[in-house]
């Protein structure tokens, strides 16, 4: 009998890659998706109209989880220690506001787990969370090259250079959370 209870969390910091990559690593994630929303351009944006800045969309992941196993608070700690919550429209390199600091709520309970979770997260950040929470509209699923961009590229530079770190991170923060790897 499947006991799962899959669920769906979309966030947004910074790069797609950045976000998709931690994600795929932590217990319960079933599935992440490279994606846009947030914007009001009309159709379906590609990822140069949203690299431009000028169709209002983020790069976001949408995740989808077996809240069995992990819940959505800790999904959203995972999001906000992953990421520098405190710089408007900018992940390192990364600026725009396709690299906002951004969580999608689902519904009425996911917005408010995301107030409280950025309140709990506030005071280990010397400057002032600036991370939006918003409603979801539509959800744009990006490109296939974009779709498990790490695990397939990394060794390309940005993967080694900005990725990697943040796994490293990942790993010694959320130890409990991650995936047991299979030698």
């Amino acid at each position: 009998m499947d006991n799962k209870k899959l669920e769906t969390a979309t966030v947004g910091g910074g790069c797609f890659w950045c976000v998709e990559a931690i994600f795929q690593e932590v217990k319960g994630v079933q599935k992440v998706i490279s994606g846009y929303t947030g914007g009001n351009a009309p159709g379906k944006p590609t990822y140069r109209e949203v690299c431009s800045g000028l169709t209002g969309h983020a790069e976001v992941v949408q995740i989808t989880y077996d809240a069995n196993i992990i819940s959505y608070e800790d999904i959203l700690v995972i999001f906000m220690t992953s990421h520098d919550p405190t710089t408007l429209n900018r992940q390192g390199a990364d600026v725009g506001t396709q690299y906002r600091s951004v969580i999608y709520y689902h519904n009425k309970t996911q917005k408010e787990i995301a107030g409280l979770v950025l309140k709990e997260v506030a005071p280990y950040y010397e400057e002032a969370i600036v991370t939006e929470i918003s409603p979801l509209g539509t959800f744009y699923e990006a490109e296939e090259y974009h779709q498990n961009y790490y695990r397939n590229n990394q060794s390309q530079g940005y993967c080694s250079a900005v990725i990697s770190p943040k796994l490293s991170k990942l790993r010694k923060m959320h130890a409990d959370k991650i995936k047991k790897t299979k030698v």
